[in-house]
């Protein structure tokens, strides 16, 4: 739990994070850790990975439409009903009733419907996605909300995709100012 990992680790790294949520699904859990450590987050690493897809403003939603099995397989597939820490997640983000119906689509064995199920916003909220320019902007809130650290997962259909996603977000840190 991220209680325990801010209380016995020196840092978190985080899947599916939310700069709008961070605060409430990581930061004050971290925070709770360390204070009962007694000690503060100074030095604490928040190091989420976000996926990175780099294309025009415009294509967001194609973009977004490349991470919606990844998503459903995450708060649909990862655990069961009961037990399933990204859907408990994607509730705590305000998808209660998209998380419950991507999973039991998932569960049911519609792993397609669970996908087409996964909300345009979760996926936006939770990637790094479009030009050089929106992705600075997101990593810029993701530094406001306390990330530490960025680990970029460059998606594309090619190497050449990928490779040009990882340029993009070198280019978007520099941009932001966090370099």
């Amino acid at each position: 739990n991220l209680e325990q990992t801010g209380e016995i680790a020196d840092g978190a790294l985080l899947i599916f994070p939310s700069a709008e949520h961070l605060e409430d699904t990581a930061i004050k859990h971290l925070r709770a850790g360390r204070e009962k450590a007694g000690t503060t987050m100074e030095g604490f690493d928040v190091c989420p990975t976000l996926p990175l897809a780099l294309g025009e403003d415009k294509d967001v939603t194609a973009l977004a439409d490349m991470f919606r099995p990844y998503t459903a397989l995450y708060v649909g597939g990862m655990g069961s009903r009961k037990q399933n820490f990204y859907n408990q997640l994607a509730q705590r983000m305000g998808y209660e009733k998209e998380a419950a119906e991507i999973q039991d689509k998932y569960l049911s064995g519609d792993k397609e419907g669970a996908a087409a199920a996964v909300p345009h916003a979760l996926i936006d909220q939770t990637t790094l996605l479009g030009s050089v320019d929106r992705i600075a902007d997101r990593m810029k809130a993701y530094a406001e909300a306390g990330v530490t650290t960025l680990t970029l997962a460059p998606a594309g259909f090619t190497l050449d995709d990928r490779i040009a996603s990882l340029r993009a977000g070198s280019e978007a840190l520099e941009r932001a100012g966090l370099a």
